[in-house]
This record gives structure tokens, sequence and C-alpha cells, in this order.
């Protein structure tokens, strides 16, 4: 990924070798900071919306579509945002998706009226579906596969991990000290100065038009494009009515049947299509299905499990949004300790291994929450030991699955297979919240601790069988270790960074 210029080439091993290593971790940092706004805004404005809706004159509805408008363009964008990394250079992308997502979030804290924030969000979202393929492939096209890479994927999963964790805390301290609209304006500067150490720091991509195995000269499939967008921006409008109006409503069944056969045609038009926007051969990769599926079905649960946890302590524990945001410091540090555990215990027990520790650990922590949660709970007996048990878990786990989903994948492919993570993921943390908030409220009776506790306590029951699944699945699918590409891209050595 990082071009040398020619006087590098004729300093001294020692020299261009430590030039080398400062451009690594450039591109750490780079990618992480991405990860970070990216996972941070999906739940930052949580806290804050009250204070929108006072402050804009927001209705109900328009309330809620602060939140769905950012996850609709998130997930529908997603691989199509991929794909043009390969494409277009990652580098360009990455730049291109930050630029976007740093505007959008100061046209959102400046907005007057409810439109111009639900514009907004709706922008950030698709900047956010460009960036966030890219911060993964920038770690997997400039760190060489082994331990280095599992280190680097291990900062970029507890930075994204730490940055979901935030959210609840960082929108209450901003609410309550600033203003709401500081929970947007807050990705301003940081956005700028990571736009300004990659543009003039970072140097180009190695390979141009998609890398040697995109094929199609470096052109986008428009028809798929359009196909998995309207498929899966379809399927994510469905999931999110189903919390609004309930799952056997038109508005709700159209959508969540019709995503599901736009998808098929994609399948169709992939299979036939020169330029792939998602090659299937990618799926003859043991490791690139059975990873995304269970990146998608521990994603179900625990994704959930910050939303339950916050209802829980504020509307049973009566927590303030602030004293939330402080009890869920514990376990962003629990994820953080997971993710840069995972690498170390990869290379003895290997990724499968470590990710069955993870999904063991996330399934104890969420049975414990399930069975201690109640309306005479505490934070220290019903919240801090499952939480850190089940956070512990959820960084054990991230790593080495992001790791077997994309370590097979040839180089030109790259944006697209770090897209697929990021989807599977992302969709489904959606589906999940949506099903496990209605088993809950199918058990809650009412606005008083002791009516809401049970419901809460059902969900999490049902979200620890959900990764007793994931852990059966993980063990009957998933590689010990995923495939190395045949061969290395052009102008790429062996045993080098890949570009």
């Amino acid at each position: 990924m990082v071009e040398h210029s020619a006087e590098a080439d004729t300093q001294s091993p020692g020299t261009a070798g430590a030039g080398r290593v400062r451009s690594t971790w450039l591109v750490v940092l780079a990618a992480c900071a991405g990860q970070f706004l990216v996972v941070l805004d999906v739940s930052v404005v949580n806290v804050a919306l009250p204070a929108m809706r006072s402050g804009l004159g927001m209705d109900a509805h328009q309330l809620q579509w602060v939140v769905n408008t950012y996850t609709l363009t998130f997930a529908g964008f997603m691989l199509l945002g991929g794909r043009a990394g390969d494409v277009f250079g990652r580098k360009r992308v990455f730049l291109a998706g930050l630029g976007l997502f740093t505007a959008a979030s100061l046209a959102g804290g400046l907005a007057a009226e409810p439109w111009h924030l639900l514009t907004a969000r709706a922008v950030q979202g698709v900047g956010a579906a460009v960036l966030a393929p890219s911060t993964l492939t920038l770690l997997t096209t400039s760190v060489p596969e082994g331990p280095a890479r599992a280190r680097a994927i291990g900062t970029w999963t507890a930075v994204g991990a730490g940055g979901g964790a935030a959210g609840g805390f960082v929108g209450g301290v901003l609410t309550d000290a600033l203003s709401w609209r500081w929970v947007l304006l807050v990705n301003v500067p940081i956005g700028v100065l990571v736009l300004l150490a990659v543009a003039l720091r970072l140097g180009g991509d190695r390979t141009g038009g998609g890398g040697p195995s995109a094929g199609g000269g470096g052109k986008m499939d428009v028809p798929g494009a359009v196909l998995v967008t309207a498929g899966l921006g379809t399927l994510a409008y469905g999931i999110v009515q189903t919390e609004a109006i309930g799952w056997s409503e038109t508005a709700t069944l159209v959508p969540l049947l019709g995503g599901p056969v736009l998808l098929g045609l994609f399948v169709a038009v992939e299979a036939r299509a020169r330029a792939p926007l998602m090659p299937l051969r990618l799926f003859r990769l043991p490791s690139v299905p059975a990873a995304n599926a269970a990146m998608f079905v521990c994603g179900a649960a625990l994704v959930s499990s910050w939303y339950f946890v916050s209802l829980y302590m504020q509307n049973v524990l009566l927590f303030t949004p602030l004293q939330a945001g402080l009890g869920f410091l514990p376990h962003s540090l629990a994820v953080v300790a997971g993710s840069k555990l995972a690498p170390r215990l990869m290379h003895p027990l290997g990724a499968r291994n470590t990710a069955l520790t993870g999904v063991t650990l996330s399934a104890s922590g969420f049975l414990w929450y399930g069975l201690a949660m109640g309306a005479d709970g505490s934070y220290a007996g019903t919240v801090l030991g499952p939480g850190v048990t089940a956070m512990l878990g959820t960084g054990l786990l991230a790593t080495p699955l992001a790791s077997l989903a994309t370590s097979g994948a040839p180089y030109g492919d790259a944006g697209v297979v770090s897209a697929m993570v990021n989807t599977s993921r992302t969709m489904g943390g959606s589906l999940g919240l949506a099903v496990l908030s209605t088993v809950a409220a199918g058990r809650i009776t009412g606005d008083t601790p002791d009516a809401l506790a049970p419901g809460y306590a059902l969900a999490f029951r049902t979200g620890s069988a959900v990764l007793a699944g994931c852990l059966l699945l993980i063990l009957l699918t998933l590689p010990a270790e995923g495939r190395r590409p045949d061969r290395a891209p052009e102008g790429a050595p062996e045993g080098t960074p890949e570009g």
C-alpha cells in the first residue's frame, strides 16, 4: 500500500526499515481513527435524542429516523464502498469516505430544521459505508499475514469496540456539558486531522484499477451495485420497521421479503458479470463464508447487549445517562483487553479455538445477565460481572473471525472482503436487536422496574442461546486457519506487505 520514494531507496537498510515501520503504524492509526468514528456514531446520538427533539421541535417518528437513516445507508452502501476501494485505490476511497463523513457531521451539527439533521445523518451513513471497509483493507493490504497482522486487526477491533462502548458516555458528557450538536461536531476536528495526516504522509496504492484479481479493467459493476445496495437497504428498512410497527404489518413484510429477492437477483447477476462487485469465487475459500456467517450470528446477539444494559441501568436501576455511560467503562476496558489478548492466544491456540473461547465467555456472560437481572438488582451484582465476562469474550472472538474472513482473499478483492465482514456484523446486529426487542416486549407488562426487568432478562437468555448456536457454527464450519492467497500481487514481493 505504501509507496517509497527514490530517496528512500538510497537510504541504509536500517533507515528504510524504520521508515516502513513508521508508515505501517501510520496506516494502523489512520484505520483505527476511521473505525472509531464510524462505530461511535452508531451509538453516540442515543443519549442526545431527547435534547435533539426539544432543540429542533422533532416528533417521535422523526426522532426514530435520526438513528435509522444512518443505519440504513451504512448497511446498504457497504459492499459498494468496499469494491470502490479495490477499483479506485484504498487511500483515495478512504479519504473520500472520511471527507464525506466529516462534512455530513458538520452539516448535522449545524442543522436548523429536522430535515437538515435527517439528511445529514443519511449522508453520514454513506460516508461511513465507504470509509468502514477501507479501514480494515488498509490493514490487511499493508501488514503481511501472521502475528503482525493479527496484532493490527486486534488493535482495530479494540478501537472499534471501544467506539461503540464509548458512544453512550461521550454522548452524555457532550450533551450535558455543551449541547446535542457536539455529538456530531466532535467528529469534525478528528476527521480533519486524520484527513491531513493520510493525505500528506501516506503513499498511494501500488496497484490500480482494482488489483490483478479484480478484473474488468477497473470498471464498477453498476447492475450489481444497484441490486446489492437496494437489497441490503430494503432488508435493513424492514428490520427497522419491525421495531417501529411489528412483524405482521405489510410495511414490514414487504421489505423483509423483497430484500432477499433483490439479493438473490444480485447473486444471479454476479455469476454472469465480467467484473463482479462480489466475486462468487470468494465463497470457495472455506474461511470467507464460515467466518462471515459466524460474524453475522454473533453480532445478532452481542450488538444488542449495549442497548438492553443501557435500558436496564436507566429504567430499572434509575441511573442518569451520564451514570449509565460511566457504568459502561469496565465493559469497554474488557473489550479492549480481549481484543489485545486475542492475537497472543491465536499463536498457540489457533484462530478457531480463540474464537470458540470468546464465544463461550460471551454466552456465559449473557446467561449470567439473564439469570441475575431483576428489579432488585444492583450495578455490582447484576451488571458488572456478567458485562465484563461477555465483553471480554467479544474482544476475544472478533479478532480471529475478522482475521480468518480476510486472510485467504486475493489482494484485488481485499476491499470487498473487508466490506463483507462489516456488512455481516452490521446486518446481524440490526436483525438481532429487532428480534430480541420483540422477545423482550412480549414479557414487559408496564413501565415500572418490576414490569421491565423480566423482559430485559429474557432477551439476554435468548441471546445466550443464539451465541450457543454460534459456537456450534464455528466448531462445525470454520477451518482452523484461513488459506493464503496463491500469489502476491504484482509489485509486492513475497514476504513484504502487500502493497
